[in-house]
């Protein structure tokens, strides 16, 4: 087990990782599959808690969405050290248990958290998106997530 203080960087690096990843694919994705500017995937962002408000905020509302994102990056993390922390096997596998994990935050983020924010709704589904969604959340989001876990809570001999 980690000595106690170290933990939160693992914690930090793994939030900082996962939320990097994630909004670097969604702004090189949409931008090339349909040349949606970096500032509005910002701003869609920040919709969750403005609504269309947030496509009038110019960079205000897309600073706003990359606070809002790297938030959502750190709670995601700090969920899943919650509970690492207190069920050492998620610490053993972190390549079979983030893409787990990772599927998880999938779906709790497109079918709850989505619909309760101000977007208000489940985003139209399409194929390359979905599929391609489901993949950054289980490789670029849980796996970065369970190693920063494992490097903090892991054995010393396996860590």
């Amino acid at each position: 087990m980690s000595n106690g203080r170290s933990w939160p960087r693992w914690l930090l690096l793994g939030a900082v990782i996962a939320g990097t990843l994630d909004i670097t694919y969604a702004i090189v994705f949409f931008f090339f599959r349909n040349n949606v500017p970096p500032i509005r995937i910002l701003q869609s962002v920040a919709s969750g808690l403005l609504g269309r408000n947030a496509y009038q905020g110019g960079g205000a509302s897309a600073a706003l969405g990359l606070a809002l994102h790297f938030f959502n990056a750190t709670v995601i993390t700090a969920i899943f050290f919650a509970v690492a922390s207190r069920v050492p096997a998620l610490t053993r596998r972190p390549l079979l248990v983030g893409p787990l994990y990772g599927l998880v935050v999938y779906a709790v983020m497109n079918y709850v958290v989505i619909p309760l924010s101000a977007i208000g709704h489940f985003p139209k589904f399409v194929p390359i998106v979905a599929t391609t969604g489901i993949l950054v959340h289980m490789f670029f989001i849980g796996t970065p997530i369970a190693w920063a876990a494992k490097k903090a809570f892991g054995s010393p001999r396996t860590g």
